[in-house]
């Protein structure tokens, strides 16, 4: 009766919101609507899964699907709540990714679901006592007329990250991910949707500002909702409910464009818990027509039209060379390890976006500066400075070709003490920083006074999404500076 089903169907997975694409063993016992017939619902519980018109896939809010195993010779079974069918444990649709990722297919045993329940009761602890998340995913269009807005990206990301280092949640820092997207491109596949992941969830500030200057604009095929959901569905979203998600996408041509409805997209964002925050470069008015405010309203986010070609007036104040020095020595206090290649990388890649900052004027770099001073300009990934300040690297556990020479010719027991000296000295450079970045602003406030002219100027890119993202981290209790 089971012939072959825990060989198809060992490990066999359901994640919230993924669709069925990306499980081609599932693929093979049929689409939902075409198996009605098979799932029966237990009293009380919800009702079986629908599927979107525009992608014939399951809505993420779902408890129960269906599998029909025919194809495999076993008989038809009945689903169970988060329960089993044979030899196949079915998973919520509701539970997120991570907590799907490490389930494994198992028979229904008492002393598991014991086990189940003080799992579940310890995850519960852990996301108590867990640092709370700001995740943001930038949704850009790369098509030719986006030049401008490609550009408001690169120089005012420091200031975006500068804005959400002053957000806490209670007593606690939340720590910041940024994702880029970018989509309109025709120089990327069509059996795509003119879409790329850029840059997964990352901490990385350095990393996105490389990718962020790395990108060109090239033709123009929109498709917002298809962007949207590939957003919702790919990227790594936690689940803590105190965990702000935010999706800001930008651009101008019509919202209602390609294969994928933005209606559904938007609102099974919201259904995650995930805002969804648009940005029309270009007049308000054209915007409210063309969809862009509907799929905000959708998704719990913010409409915001902005001039993209706008240029943002740098103010130069006597603090800026200032600035641009302390903020190269404070490259030469990281510690960097990893193999030679990783090593070599990560010190040009620093040096590269300071150079990217100050070619794009003045006050980006000075914002650079600030940013690399505050908490989210972390690298313990590859500095020993900050992997030993959070915990997350044991010295004594690396190889010494993992480690710059500098710390590989001391002694041992020397080296430890010799890392923390470089976090003491970086810690003062950035005092400094943030002293002088103070009378920078102040500086500026009174220059703008100054030169303020009684017309209303529109918004650029980082005022649009620091407003909305500021809005939407309140409503869970964050508070900012």
């Amino acid at each position: 009766m089971r012939k072959s089903l825990s060989r198809w169907c060992t490990g066999l997975l359901l994640v919230a919101g993924g669709g069925l694409a990306a499980f081609p063993s599932l693929q093979a016992c049929g689409p939902y609507h075409e198996l009605p017939q098979r799932i029966s619902t237990p009293a009380g519980a919800t009702q079986p899964p629908q599927t979107t018109q525009s992608t014939g896939e399951l809505t993420p809010a779902t408890d129960y699907i269906p599998i029909s195993c025919s194809e495999i010779g076993v008989e038809e079974p009945v689903a169970q709540p988060n329960g089993t069918v044979g030899q196949v444990t079915l998973v919520s649709l509701n539970a997120a990714p991570e907590q799907t990722a490490t389930a494994a297919t198992t028979e229904s045993k008492p002393a598991a679901a014991a086990d189940n329940k003080n799992s579940d009761a310890k995850a519960n602890t852990d996301a108590k006592a867990a640092t709370p998340k700001i995740q943001v995913a930038l949704l850009l269009d790369t098509s030719n007329s986006m030049d401008g807005l490609i550009n408001q990206a690169r120089t005012q990301l420091w200031k975006v990250v500068n804005e959400f280092s002053k957000s806490k949640l209670g007593d606690k820092l939340p720590q910041l991910e940024v994702a880029l997207f970018e989509y309109g491109n025709d120089g990327l596949p069509a059996s795509e949707g003119y879409i790329r992941l850029v840059v997964p969830f990352t901490s990385d500030l350095d990393k996105l500002s490389k990718e962020l200057f790395a990108l060109q604009t090239n033709g123009g095929s929109e498709f917002c909702g298809q962007t949207i959901s590939q957003a919702v569905k790919t990227l790594a979203w936690s689940k803590a409910d105190a965990d702000v998600h935010c999706i800001f996408i930008a651009g101008n041509e019509p919202f209602n464009q390609g294969p994928v409805d933005y209606s559904a997209a938007c609102k099974d964002a919201a259904g995650l818990g995930i805002t969804v925050s648009t940005i029309h470069c270009g007049d308000y008015q054209t915007g409210l027509q063309t969809g862009w405010a509907d799929g905000a309203k959708l998704a719990d986010g913010n409409y915001m039209s902005i001039n993209s070609d706008e240029q943002v007036a740098d103010i130069p104040t006597p603090h800026d060379e200032k600035l641009a020095e302390l903020s190269t020595r404070l490259n030469a206090t990281y510690v960097v390890y990893g193999s030679a290649q990783e090593q070599e990388e990560f010190k040009e890649n620093q040096v590269a976006q300071d150079a990217n900052a100050a070619q794009a004027g003045a006050g980006v770099a000075a914002t650079r500066a600030l940013s690399k001073a505050g908490r989210f300009y972390a690298n313990a990934q590859r500095d020993l400075v900050d992997g030993l300040k959070d915990g997350s690297v044991k010295l004594e556990e690396l190889k010494d070709e993992q480690l710059p020479e500098e710390v590989r010719k001391l002694k041992p027991e020397e080296r430890k003490a010799w890392v923390e000296n470089k976090g003491k000295e970086r810690a003062a450079l950035q005092e400094e920083i943030k002293k002088l970045a103070t009378e920078r602003d102040a500086f500026i406030t009174a220059e703008r006074q100054k030169l303020a002219s009684a017309d209303k100027k529109t918004d650029s890119l980082d005022t649009a999404i620091l407003k909305a993202a500021r809005s939407q981290a309140e409503k869970k209790n964050y508070t900012f500076e």
